[in-house]
């Protein structure tokens, strides 16, 4: 027997596919191995015990090796572990270098940081249908506007059910059987993986991953186990299935944790072809509709097929969740948190939604659908009537410039926002970098992809926001505590300062990126006068190593994110300190108001347009215009057409919002 100690290289550790690769080379060796950390051990042949070991990259594990051929089994494996790119050979990437693991979602959430402040097909008079026409005299339920816009259709109910077993056990002479119909639906099911992932993105080397999970004794030897024991197949499967996802369930690594919704679904496709029945699909979706839900996760969306989907209703969610960010990105009106039970969307053959006002007719009249109609091709010529405004540098009658930015989330929202005739981003948000990943990116990636962004809008500014993250929106590499207000928590600025391992980095790229383009640096959730000045210390230390490992730097404007309301009561002293002033009108409504604005029963409070909001506003321009400093909004209230000229009758002299409502802001801004 062989033992030997090593500290793993791997990146990342080993996770999913190198787990799976790591259990395939284990698999040529017949001497038993096993994989030690701490006190746990797991069989190294087992991809999925490997997964839930939890080793991290840079973890010391304990290698054991028992057997004819346990020298070659230990020198091949520990050449393994020992490599960083270990597992990544076999993989395919997207275009974008990223894995094909994580396309499907990270697309979605590249397409979410398009949106924060979207509204794409709102009325220039923004006029409720329920005030006139035939939508006043026609019921509507009303939920949270979420995505602006109108939309007609036949309703696609998307309530996929919870699948029971028609029994829990079978007769001793029924086992023979059971196990056959175990191992064809489980077949197909493999077969049919391979189909789903292609559709959204994924590639071969992941289903070879969910693959051996499904093979494993874990899962499918231990579906048989429990047949063999006297189960029903279907409920053997559902049950091995919660088993397993609650194993990974137990993990600390959030990335690991996630694997439990892959096993529910293997399980569940399974259990679908036992039972003789077809899931609810989004990608079925075979002609334009209006999909009703009661809730919809980023995997739903990515499986979808967007272009058939013309609007939006779902029972749960809020104008500030994700879905709802989705939505407006794909310029698709949507309707959440509506009021109704699942049975009302089961109900429904046809829907109308305004997306502006949040109502929605269910199965509506002749004369609402001609309504709609007419108003929806009025809303399309309006749009494309737009594009002169595509060159044009907005000034008000009386004489003002007003700049209206993009808000960005990725690279791949630059031509867009170009297109629409940004002048500059407002807002980058870095926080999309770190996300949907297993590590940090460190400093060279970030001055990649910082560097390319100020390159591209040359010589106009981009605003670059340092890492905005909490205990809502948790990152790999940063252990947030359980916080029961995380937006009242350790996030923004906050983190940063007390983690410098994380933030230097962040503030070294931005440094070094401000050589070749016009570069701004933002920061968020600022409350004091400290804070500022704390980051100013670090940026200093930063910019002296960089001077002396002789890297070329620059010193970009810094100026703050003002969203809390002590941001904005001490603004008069926070203007002299730094060189612009935005405004986060979500957070600061939020706040200021005192509603959480993701609880769809407080949307009425949720007021940008409050007088308390207003006078906060106002305080900040009056501030800056003493300091003689810019002061922007980047939040959502940016691109409203009411808001627009509240904005800057307040002060306000640059608008960032999503590249879809740019041009309609230019032409309203013309008219002022």
């Amino acid at each position: 027997m062989l033992e030997t100690a090593i500290v793993v290289k791997v990146n990342e550790g080993l996770h999913a596919r190198p787990a799976t690769q790591f259990a395939k080379l284990a698999k040529e060796f017949s001497c038993s191995l096993q994989v030690f950390r701490g006190t746990t051990c797991a069989d190294a042949k087992s991809a999925v015990k490997l997964m839930l070991l939890g080793v991290k990259q840079d973890d010391q594990i304990l290698l054991r090796a028992d057997g004819s051929d346990e020298s070659d089994a230990v020198r091949r494996l520990l050449q393994f572990l020992s490599e960083p790119t270990a597992g990544v050979a076999l993989a395919r990437h997207d275009g974008n270098g990223g894995s094909g693991e994580q396309a499907g979602v990270t697309e979605l959430i590249k397409a979410a940081g398009l949106a924060e402040a979207a509204q794409t097909q709102q009325q220039e008079q923004k006029q409720s249908l329920v005030a006139e026409g035939a939508a006043a005299s026609e019921p509507s339920v009303r939920g949270v506007a979420a995505s602006e816009g109108l939309a007609y259709g036949e309703a696609f109910v998307y309530l996929p059910e919870a699948l029971r077993a028609a029994r829990q056990f079978i007769e001793p002479d029924e086992v023979e059987g059971e196990l056959a119909r175990f191992g064809v639906a489980f077949r197909e099911a493999i077969a049919a993986l391979d189909t789903q992932f292609e559709t959204m993105g994924q590639h071969g080397d992941i289903v070879e991953a969910l693959t051996d999970v499904a093979q494993s004794d874990e899962f499918s030897g231990a579906v048989k186990d429990r047949i063999t024991s006297g189960w029903d197949a279907a409920a053997a499967t559902l049950q091995v299935g919660e088993e397993l996802a609650a194993a990974f369930l137990a993990m600390d690594d959030e990335y690991v944790r996630s694997r439990a919704d892959d096993i529910r679904g293997i399980a569940r496709q399974v259990t679908l072809r036992l039972l003789g029945r077809d899931d609810v699909s989004l990608a079925s979706l075979t002609q334009p509709c209006i999909v009703l839900a009661s809730d919809l996760s980023a995997l739903d969306f990515a499986r979808a097929c967007v272009a058939n989907i013309k609007g939006l209703v779902c029972i749960k969610g809020s104008a500030t969740s994700h879905l709802a960010i989705m939505a407006r990105a794909h310029g698709i009106p949507a309707v959440l948190g509506l009021p109704v039970p699942e049975e009302r969307l089961r109900e429904a053959t046809a829907v109308a939604l305004d997306g502006a006002q949040g109502h929605v007719w269910f199965d509506p009249s002749s004369g609402l659908r001609a309504d709609f109609a007419e108003r929806i091709a009025q809303d399309r010529s309006r749009r494309a009537a737009l594009s002169v405004y595509r060159d044009v540098a907005p000034v008000t009658r009386d004489g003002r410039h007003i700049e209206i930015a993009a808000n960005l989330g990725s690279l791949t929202e630059i031509d867009a926002a170009l297109e629409a005739g940004a002048m500059g981003v407002g807002l980058f948000r870095t926080e999309l970098l770190f996300m949907d990943r297993r590590s940090l990116p460190d400093e060279d990636e970030q001055y990649g992809v910082y560097s390319q962004l100020a390159q591209a809008f040359y010589p106009r500014p981009v605003v670059i926001r340092t890492l905005d993250v909490g205990g809502d929106k948790p990152v790999p590499g940063i252990v947030f505590p359980q916080e029961d207000n995380p937006f009242l928590g350790w996030r923004g600025v906050r983190m940063c300062l007390d983690r410098p391992d994380v933030f230097k980095p962040q503030l070294r790229a931005l440094l070094r990126a401000a050589v070749v383009g016009n570069v701004r640096v933002m920061l968020p959730m600022i409350d004091d006068l400290d804070e500022i000045r704390r980051v100013k210390t670090l940026l200093a230390i930063c910019a002296q190593e960089l001077s002396q490992e002789g890297v070329t730097y620059a010193q970009p404007k810094l100026g703050i994110m003002v969203e809390t309301p002590a941001a904005a009561l001490t603004a008069d002293l926070l203007a002299p300190e730094v060189d612009f002033f935005s405004i986060g009108t979500n957070d600061l409504t939020q706040y200021v108001m005192a509603v959480d604005r993701v609880n769809p029963n407080l949307a009425a409070l949720y007021r940008t347009d409050h007088p308390a909001v207003l006078r906060a506003i106002g305080m900040v321009c009056e501030a800056a215009k003493k300091a003689n400093i810019s002061v922007a909004v980047c939040g959502e209230a940016a691109a409203r057409p009411e808001m627009i000229p509240v904005l800057i009758g307040l002060g306000v002299n640059e608008l960032s919002m999503s590249p879809s409502s740019v041009l309609r802001a230019k032409k309203i801004v013309s008219e002022l």
